[in-house]
């Protein structure tokens, strides 16, 4: 910068050479010196703005340097934290949640292998009043009820009932039911109470009433159907807006009233037809067919009690309705149910008497009424209706009697009605009182019973029917 004045003074000079003087030489030299005069303030202003300039970008470099000074200190302290604190981790390793420590043990489990265990208690007591009977009370232990259930996998089911009573154990139900046929076939296999009409299925401290029907035991005996063997139930297509459900049964023919004569355990077969329909929301109605064939192969015939072997049938056959009114919002504490079953029994024999071959012909029925008045109290009445065949040979004391089944009476035939009353104090357990009085016509003299119920439960499965 110092260089300007000097180029200046020199062009000056070279002018001031060049120049040539004349008369008016003061002249013109006062106009060149005012122009110099000019010149060096123009140069002195030139400076001053320089400088300025020149200061000011002096100025924004220091404050950029100052910045970038600064932002680079407080990288480098972030850096070093950052640093301290990695450190820090490795020196010192962040505490771990602690979690709760559970121990098991393979053994515990085991115990959800352990079946189901429940117990079902019947209590009786009895009043009666006939010409006959030299007791008039009674008190019974009828039976306990000992039933164990458990899946055994996830296609096989477990179920059994074993009935003890004062003077012995009887095994009563013991079966597996195996679900993985097909989406609507179940087999099972073992022995069961058979579904013969409705209530034939029922345990008896499940049942409505004390007892089974009359028909059903003059029949069947007083335990009903119960054999073994195998038992296929078919979930029908529907038919409309019913359901239907059939039921074919193998056996090995162990009743004593139909097939006490069946040493070769030829096996019995039967077979239930199931249709159920919802009439309303409230209201639905039940219908089955039932039917059942058999085989007798030895008999006892003559007056000297000598065994013929021959093979004759035994057939029964029956139908079952129910209807049951109970009203969704209120069925805890309203319902109406009517239900009725009829039997009818063809068994061919050959006659103690030795005159042949004859046919029993037999049939009875039952129909009762019930109804829930709250929510613990159930009213209702049965009446049953019995005939059987009449047989000059029914009775002999050098034969087997064929009672119930046949009587030597001219149109024998007994009914009986039982109204009852069932309040249950809880799930566990419910008090019965019944009444029935039974008369006819060649079988019996007129009875008049009264019976007191408690039935209880301990266990998961409270009163099952099955």
């Amino acid at each position: 910068m110092q260089k300007i004045p000097i180029f200046i003074i020199f062009l000056f000079s070279i002018v001031l050479a060049n120049t040539s003087f004349s008369e008016d030489g003061n002249r013109d030299f006062e106009k060149l010196n005012t122009k110099i005069l000019e010149l060096q303030n123009q140069i002195i202003e030139m400076q001053k703005r320089h400088d300025a300039e020149i200061a000011a970008l002096k100025q924004q470099v220091n404050e950029l340097a100052n910045h970038t000074a600064g932002k680079e200190s407080k990288d480098e302290l972030t850096a070093l934290r950052e640093l301290a604190q990695v450190e820090a981790a490795k020196e010192k390793p962040l505490e771990e949640k602690t979690e709760d420590v559970t121990f098991k043990s393979g053994g515990l489990s085991l115990q959800s292998l352990n079946p189901e265990i429940s117990f079902a208690g019947d209590f009786l007591f009895s009043s009666r009043q006939d010409s006959t009977s030299e007791e008039s009370s009674d008190f019974d232990f009828r039976v306990l009820d000992i039933h164990v259930q458990s899946w055994l996998d996830p296609y096989t089911f477990f179920k059994a009932a074993i009935g003890v009573t004062e003077n012995d154990a009887d095994l009563g139900e013991g079966y597996i039911t195996l679900y993985q046929l097909s989406d609507d076939i179940n087999l099972t296999l073992g022995k069961y109470r058979q579904q013969f009409g409705v209530v034939n299925r029922w345990h008896k401290h499940a049942l409505d009433q004390v007892d089974f029907p009359l028909a059903l035991r003059e029949i069947f005996g007083n335990g009903g159907l119960n054999q073994s063997g195998v038992s296929l139930d078919w979930l029908m297509p529907p038919a409309g807006d019913a359901s239907q459900q059939l039921t074919f049964q193998v056996t090995d023919g162990s009743n004593d009233r139909l097939f006490g004569g069946n040493t070769s355990n030829r096996p019995s077969l039967l077979a239930h037809y199931k249709n159920y329909r919802d009439l309303s929301k409230d209201t639905y109605v039940e219908w089955g067919l039932s039917g059942l064939v058999g085989w007798n192969d030895q008999w006892e015939v003559g007056n000297s009690i000598t065994t013929q072997d021959r093979r004759e049938m035994t057939t029964v056959l029956g139908a079952d309705f129910t209807v049951l009114w109970e009203p969704t919002e209120k069925m805890r504490y309203r319902n109406i149910e009517w239900r009725s079953e009829a039997y009818w029994l063809n068994k061919d024999i050959l006659t103690p008497d030795g005159s042949g071959k004859d046919t029993l012909n037999t049939w009875g029925l039952y129909s009762y009424l019930q109804t829930k008045i709250s929510r613990t109290v159930d009213i209702g009445v049965r009446g049953d209706f019995f005939v059987p065949d009449t047989k000059s040979y029914a009775e002999n004391s050098n034969w087997t009697s064929l009672s119930p089944l046949a009587v030597t009476g001219d149109n024998p035939y007994l009914w009986q009605i039982g109204p009852y009353i069932t309040w249950w104090q809880s799930p566990f357990v419910k008090f019965r009182a019944e009444y029935d009085y039974s008369n006819g016509e060649g079988i019996e003299n007129p009875e008049h019973v009264i019976w007191l119920q408690c039935v209880f439960s301990a266990g998961p499965h409270k009163h099952e029917r099955y």
